[in-house]
Parts: structure tokens; C-alpha cells; sequence
């Protein structure tokens, strides 16, 4: 009970702070464990797609973060750990032998659905998106079946720049596109262009024209 009622607060907090809404332009919510992968420019990034998800889907949907930043302090990991059930990736030299994919497909096995962000880091250069790495792939391979659901996120970057830490108030909205599988026999290379071009098709047109060529 405590959890949820932390999980509210933050929600509330993240639609007061930004104004938050989510468009379902491609799909509807759906029950059925799948994966939402997004742009990055924020650590607050995934908290923002978790509050727009109905409540029933926030509590079986795990953000996938860095270990690094989410246990840096007691309330932070509490988050991490108790609220958002996050999938935690250990990113440091020691983690080398790890294998993070296997987490990601580990919790979808247990029916969690989960928020990825495939550029790997936070994207703080004019480009709309940095390369993806190859974990979708993988995970796709590996459970075939697997929805990615396109997720972009417009305005963030504003909200919560780089090194501040007082968010500034603006509108915020999440647009999910239309679910993408990994087709029969498709190479490592055409997936990864094929979600990218999928989360930026939906990107609004004057933040394309802004940002300059990818």
C-alpha cells in the first residue's frame, strides 16, 4: 500500500510539473506483456511513459535503467526497486560478464511488459536520435513474438535539460505508435533502421525540422 500510494504521488507530481498526456495513435493499451521503446534525453523519461499508462498496465510494466544512477542514494533506490520494480543494469567494468538482455527476457517471461530506450544513453546532441544498439534484436530473436510499441517523447528535454534540477513547467505528451515484430529472416541491420524509422515518424514536424539531419 505504501508503494502505491508513492506511485501516485509521483505519477500526480509528473503530470502537475509537465502536463502530461498520452496519445494512442497506433495502438490501444493492451494487457499482454510488450515492450515500449523511446527516445532518451532525460533520466526522467521512463517516469513519464509509466504515468500515462493506465494503472492497470503501470503496475505489470518495468522501466529498464542504469544501476549506476538509480541506486546513488536510499530514496532513489527505494523508487527503483519498490516502486518501479525497474529492471536494473549494471553498467560498470565489473558487469562485463552480465548479460542484460537476459534480465529484459526474464521479466517478460514472468508477464511484465517493459520501457526500453535503445540509443542506450541519454541523447544530448542536436541529432534526433543517437544509433540504436542491438539489444531489441536480441531480445526479439529470442522471444519472436515479442510487440515493440514506438514511443516518442516531445519536450522533456525542456522540461528537465541537462544539469539543471528544477524542472520547468511545459506540456509534455507520449505518442505510441503502431506495434512493430521482428519478421522472418530480417537482418540485424534493416530491424534496427525499421523501429527507428517507426519512433521517428512520430516525432512532430517542427521538432524535425529543428534538430537537423540525423
Amino acid at each position: 500500500m505504501i508503494e502505491r500510494a508513492v506511485a501516485a504521488s509521483v505519477t500526480g507530481l509528473a503530470r502537475f510539473i509537465t502536463g502530461v498526456h498520452g496519445n494512442w495513435v497506433g495502438c490501444l493499451p493492451d494487457p499482454r506483456p510488450r515492450v515500449y521503446y523511446a527516445n532518451h534525453a532525460s533520466h526522467g523519461d521512463f517516469v513519464l511513459i509509466w504515468t500515462v499508462l493506465p494503472p492497470g498496465l503501470r503496475r505489470t510494466t518495468r522501466p529498464v535503467a542504469g544501476q549506476d544512477y538509480w541506486i546513488g542514494d536510499a530514496f532513489r533506490r527505494y523508487l527503483a526497486q519498490r516502486v518501479f520494480r525497474a529492471v536494473l543494469i549494471d553498467r560498470g567494468p565489473a558487469a562485463a560478464d552480465t548479460d542484460p538482455v537476459a534480465k529484459m527476457i526474464d521479466a517478460m517471461d514472468q508477464g511484465s511488459s517493459l520501457i526500453v530506450f535503445p540509443e542506450g544513453t541519454r541523447n544530448t546532441t542536436e541529432q534526433r536520435l543517437l544509433p540504436f544498439k542491438n539489444g531489441l534484436f536480441r531480445l526479439t530473436t529470442a522471444r519472436p513474438a515479442t510487440e515493440l510499441v514506438p514511443v516518442w517523447i516531445e519536450n522533456l528535454n525542456r522540461v528537465m535539460p541537462k544539469g539543471e534540477f528544477v524542472p520547468i513547467p511545459l506540456l509534455c505528451t507520449v505518442t505510441f505508435g503502431a506495434p512493430l515484430k521482428l519478421e522472418e529472416g530480417e537482418a540485424k541491420s534493416a530491424f534496427r533502421e525499421r523501429i527507428r524509422d517507426a519512433l521517428l515518424a512520430l516525432a512532430p514536424a517542427r521538432e524535425q525540422m529543428t534538430t537537423g539531419p540525423i
